[in-house]
C-alpha cells in the first residue's frame, strides 16, 4: 500500500510540476505582414515588411515571448536539407522536425493615418525636426487582431493610436531599426508616430498575453479604449 501510495504521490507530483512548466513558458508568436487601409503618403509596397520587422525586434527585445521568424523560414529549411545531404558532420548538423510552431499570429492594419501642418514659417529645422515656426503633427491608429492558431479564432482584438508632434513628445526607446523604406522619416514627427504605435502594440501583447486579460495592467489599456469610442461618437455629426 505505501509503494502505491507513494507512486500515486509520485505520479500527481510530475504532473503538477509539468503544468506548472507549461504554464510558465513564454508565448509562442509570430508577426503578420502589416496591411494599410489609409490614406497615408509614405506607405509603399515594402513598408508593410519593415513595419513586420519593427514589431518582431521590439516582442523580441522584451524578453517575454518567444518570436516566430516565418520570414526566414526558407533558409531554416535550407540549412536542415543541407544537414541531411551527408555534407555536414552529423554532430553539428541542424536536426529535422525540430522547428519552433506558432500559438498566436498578430496581424496588424494600419486603419488611419493623419499629417497636419499648422503656422508660418521662419523657425529652424534640423534633422526633419522643426523648432518653432510650422509645427507639424501626426496620428496613426493599427487594429491590432490576436490569432489562434489552434482553433482559428481571434483570441484578442484592439486598436491602438500615437500622436507625435515636431516640438518633440517622447515616445519611448525603440530597440530596432528605422530603416528600409521609412528611413527618411526617422526623426519627423511621421516617424515618431510609427514608433509609438509599434512600442504601444508591444506593450500591449505582454500585457494580454503574458499578464493576461484579467491583470491590473488591462485596466489601463480599457479605458484607453472606452476614451477612444467616446472621441469617435463625439466626432461623428448626426445632424
Amino acid at each position: 500500500m505505501k509503494i502505491k501510495a507513494l507512486l500515486l504521490l509520485l505520479f500527481f507530483c510530475t504532473i503538477a510540476l509539468f503544468q506548472e512548466g507549461f504554464a510558465g513558458e513564454k508565448p509562442r508568436i509570430g508577426v503578420l505582414r502589416f496591411t494599410n487601409h489609409s490614406a497615408a503618403a509614405w506607405w509603399s509596397g515594402g513598408v508593410g515588411t519593415d513595419l513586420q520587422d519593427m514589431l518582431i525586434s521590439e516582442l523580441a527585445s522584451t524578453n517575454s515571448f518567444r518570436v516566430l521568424e516565418r520570414r526566414e523560414l526558407d533558409a531554416v529549411l535550407d540549412e536542415q536539407d543541407l544537414g541531411r545531404s551527408g555534407r555536414i558532420n552529423p554532430r553539428t548538423r541542424a536536426k529535422v522536425g525540430k522547428i519552433t510552431g506558432a500559438k498566436y499570429l498578430v496581424a496588424a492594419t494600419v486603419s488611419a493615418f493623419e499629417h497636419n501642418t499648422s503656422g508660418g514659417g521662419g523657425g529652424i529645422s534640423f534633422q526633419g525636426i522643426s523648432l518653432g515656426g510650422r509645427q507639424d503633427k501626426a496620428y496613426m491608429a493599427v487594429d491590432l487582431k490576436v490569432i489562434d492558431v489552434e482553433t482559428g479564432e481571434i483570441y484578442d482584438a484592439r486598436t491602438v493610436e500615437a500622436t507625435s508632434k515636431s516640438s518633440g513628445v517622447s515616445v519611448g526607446v525603440y530597440r530596432g531599426g528605422f530603416g528600409g523604406h521609412l528611413s527618411e522619416y526617422k526623426n519627423t514627427p511621421v516617424g515618431k508616430a510609427i514608433r509609438a504605435c509599434i512600442i504601444e502594440i508591444a506593450d500591449y501583447l505582454q500585457c494580454s498575453l503574458v499578464e493576461g486579460k484579467d491583470s491590473g495592467c488591462m485596466d489601463e489599456y480599457n479605458q484607453k479604449e472606452r476614451n477612444r469610442r467616446e472621441k469617435t461618437r463625439n466626432a461623428i455629426d448626426l445632424d
